[in-house]
C-alpha cells in the first residue's frame, strides 16, 4: 500500500519538496497542483476529496479544520488520516 499525502495550501511547500526528494515511496501532492483541489477550496471539500481519493491530509489549520473534521465524521464519513502540524 502506497501512502498518499495531500498538503493544504497553507503548509510551507518546503515540506512537499523535501518529502519528494527523500522518499519516492510516498505520493505527495499539494492543494493547487494538477489533479488536486484548487487553491481556495473550502476545508469540507478538501476532506471530501481526501476521502474519495484515499489521501492523508496534512494541514496546519488548528482552528477550523478540527471543527470541519468533526462535522465530516458526524455525517458518517471518514478520511484515511490527518496530520495537523504545530504552527511553531
Amino acid at each position: 500500500m502506497t501512502l498518499k499525502y495531500l498538503f493544504d495550501e497553507n503548509v510551507d511547500p518546503e515540506y512537499v519538496r523535501q518529502l519528494r526528494r527523500r522518499n519516492l515511496e510516498f505520493v505527495v501532492r499539494m492543494v493547487g497542483e494538477l489533479a488536486t483541489p484548487a487553491k481556495g477550496t473550502l476545508d469540507p471539500e478538501i476532506l471530501d476529496w481526501c476521502e474519495e481519493m484515499g489521501f492523508i491530509l496534512v494541514t496546519n489549520n488548528r482552528r477550523s479544520m478540527p471543527v470541519h473534521l468533526a462535522d465530516h465524521f458526524a455525517q458518517g464519513r471518514h478520511i484515511p488520516g490527518i496530520f495537523i502540524l504545530n504552527a511553531n
